[in-house]
């Protein structure tokens, strides 16, 4: 059987099945009925951890009935119409068995096959029935029909096998469950277990690496993630067993495995997610409703895709009558289904392209949704992380060079995760000995990766700044041993600008900005993102403006906006260039450029391909400033524009609240300008019938 991760997004132990139609004919259901049964008898049996006498038999059920079915229609190429149902119910039931077996074979959900092997046992012995009342239907017009004797006896003996085979949990995996749930025990009362135990558990499940053992984490995230807050035993025991495997990954294992650490992620076709990515046009994931990066892609009962939230806008400012906004057919029913692929793949390419992952919004009952799935992390869980936290920190402090580089990768991988992880570390204090390590070449990268991790948490911001650790941190985005570290270093000092102290601090340090502005000069895209972003925070510190000024930032992103077609850097380029502008100083270095840079900023106004809404009011508030702060020579520039006029006016139609506003205000100046004027002295910047709205 393949053992490629399944990339349709069906969740585990769920066995969704099409029954074939009516109208189909016995031959043609027949060779699809082949065809599943070869599928299921070509399975490797030795990959069945857990189950795995019951999963040996249902295969071997399998591969006599795949006989059967061959030498059908070897024997009677026509067969009557009378076979339909019976082959219908072996097509069914084929179907479920084969996403059963494929659970079962699974490399990133053993321990979860292994909790669920009572369940799992049940299903294979539900199947098994479902498998012999088709038989028993089929039979009866079979006997129509000349069939070898040998192959109907291997049916008639088949039969009275799935009648009695008893499907039972194994002793073995009964013994490996209690194991587990010793551990889950002694982790409730903060008992440090055996690591023989663990290493048992691991052995008997075929988990031997760092890896495997971290794709069995990343496996319960991500159903902990699409599971309902509403089960929150399920959530609690789905945590708790995520937290047995973290505790597995930190403490049994002495390497790290590069190529495994990061498993590449396959679709059922054998491409991964990157070549995926390549082949696809990012504008199909952007809801059509609101133009922007879905982040939580839900499908309608036509076909269409569309964000939760717009969509549920849609519902919300309609009639009574639900429609497809698309099409504007109605809806059979208003039922939202998740599109678990597309939202994995949305966030796959943020995460490649250095676009900040769009946040599902967090506001009535989904902020109630997310109160409730914090409620229900396990008592295990944060037992678990408490001292798996407590041992990383201790392994930084005291462990030898190779100890030390692993555990700074494990608070890498843990302060990824989530917000309580990172709570728990700063707690431990691990941020003074990450500073420490941002010296050590080696261990620089994992270092500083952490700490960007962990400065999502508030705490470890004032932390990082209590530890002298800005210095640190600029010298690290200025000099780093790679462009990785470089750019992680900009998105620490992103965090850390939130706080006014931070601010000055890094403000007053002489390698700061002009380090970002290098960075932005010759970073990649990520780099160039939370090198721009960084700077933005850094304009909130009123000193800063004038050294962001002087480090030649105005040219460097006029010559980015130039070239660049991603809307985000875009968008974020507008927005510091339209800050510097607020004051004299900005405004004259952006003046600087004369016609060149005024008519940059239209063309980009102007643009649909690369510019986003925001992107469109940073715009029109950039060009406001320039002509509050510019005068007459900004004015008289601008009006010569043949198109602003119009994308203006487009702003007032359909830009933002504050766009249009500002809209507004900009076309008053520019019509105040132009009255101003002797007559005849310049064209007419647009029709004088056109009337502008007061808002």
């Amino acid at each position: 059987m393949s053992q490629k991760q399944n990339g349709s997004g069906r969740r585990v132990l769920t066995y969704p099945a099409v029954h074939p139609c009516e109208s189909i004919s016995p031959t043609t259901l027949l060779n699809s009925l082949i065809n599943l049964a070869h599928f299921i008898a070509n399975s490797k049996t030795e990959s069945f951890t857990t189950n795995n006498r019951n999963a040996r038999e249902s295969v071997r059920q399998i591969r006599i009935l795949h006989i059967f079915l061959s030498d059908l229609r070897n024997s009677h190429p026509d067969l009557p119409d009378s076979l339909v149902l019976g082959l219908s119910e072996l097509h069914l039931t084929f179907q479920k068995l084969q996403h059963l077996l494929q659970d079962c074979s699974r490399k990133d959900a053993r321990l979860w096959m292994l909790m669920n092997s009572e369940r799992v046992a049940n299903q294979f012995r539900l199947l098994t029935r479902s498998i012999s009342t088709a038989l028993e239907v089929l039979l009866v017009p079979l006997e129509t029909i000349e069939l070898s004797v040998e192959v109907m006896e291997y049916v008639e003996l088949l039969l009275k096998q799935t009648r009695k085979t008893p499907f039972e949990v194994e002793l073995n995996d009964k013994a490996a469950m209690n194991d587990v749930l010793s551990v889950l025990n002694q982790f409730e009362y903060e008992v440090v277990p055996n690591k023989s135990v663990l290493k048992r558990v691991l052995d008997y499940l075929g988990i031997v690496t760092w890896g495997e053992c971290n794709r069995e984490v990343k496996f319960f995230e991500a159903e902990i993630a699409f599971e309902s807050t509403n089960e929150k035993r399920k959530v609690w025991f789905l945590s708790s067993l995520m937290s047995f495997m973290s505790y597995c990954r930190c403490v049994v294992f002495d390497v790290v495995e590069g190529n495994e650490a990061t498993p590449t992620r396959q679709f059922s076709n054998g491409e991964t997610i990157s070549e995926l990515l390549s082949s696809v046009n990012s504008d199909d994931f952007r809801c059509p409703i609101s133009l922007e990066f879905m982040a939580d892609p839900v499908t309608l009962s036509t076909g269409h895709t569309y964000d939760r939230a717009s969509i549920m806008k849609w519902f919300k400012a309609g009639k009574k009558i639900r429609t497809c906004p698309k099409t504007g057919q109605k809806l059979v029913d208003s039922e939202l289904v998740p599109n678990l692929v597309l939202k994995r793949l949305i966030q796959q390419y943020c995460l490649e392209n250095g676009i900040p992952v769009a946040a599902e919004p967090v506001s009535g009952r989904r902020s109630r949704d997310v109160a409730a799935a914090a409620e229900a992390r396990s008592l295990v869980a944060e037992r678990v992380m408490r001292m798996v936290a407590s041992y990383v920190v201790e392994r930084v402090e005291v462990g030898a060079e190779e100890e030390k580089n692993r555990a700074v990768y494990e608070i890498r991988v843990l302060s990824k995760t989530c917000g309580f992880n990172r709570a728990c570390l700063v707690e431990s204090g691990v941020i003074p000995h990450l500073l420490r390590l941002l010296k050590n070449v080696s261990m620089q990268e994992n270092a500083i990766a952490a700490l960007l991790n962990l400065s999502k948490h508030s705490k470890s911001r004032g932390g990082i700044g209590e530890c002298g650790g800005v210095g640190l941190v600029v010298d690290v985005m200025k000099k780093g041993v790679n462009l990785s570290v470089r750019q992680h270093g900009a998105g620490v000092l992103f965090y850390l600008a939130s706080i006014e102290e931070c601010r000055r601090s890094i403000g007053e340090n002489p390698e700061a900005i002009p380090g970002l502005i290098e960075l932005i000069r010759e970073g990649n895209d990520r780099g160039k993102k939370n090198a721009l972003v960084a700077i933005f925070g850094l304009l909130l510190h009123h000193e800063n403006h004038c050294r962001v000024v002087a480090a030649g930032t105005v040219q460097v992103l006029v010559n980015l906006l130039k070239c660049c077609d991603r809307e985000d850097l875009v968008t974020d380029s507008l927005a510091i260039l339209a800050t510097l502008a607020e004051k004299h100083d900005g405004t004259v270095a952006i003046l600087h450029g004369g016609a060149l840079n005024l008519n940059l900023i239209v063309a980009i106004l102007d643009s649909d391909s690369c510019t986003s809404k925001t992107g469109k009011e940073y715009c029109v508030s950039l060009l406001l400033a320039l002509c509050l702060n510019g005068g007459a020579d900004a004015i008289a520039l601008l009006v010569k524009s043949p198109s602003l006029m119009e994308s203006l006016y487009s702003l007032l139609r359909e830009g933002t609240s504050r766009a249009s506003k500002k809209a507004n205000t900009l076309v008053r100046v520019l019509h105040g300008f132009y009255e101003s004027r002797p007559s005849g002295s310049m064209s007419p910047i647009l029709p004088q019938e056109r009337f502008v709205h007061a808002w």
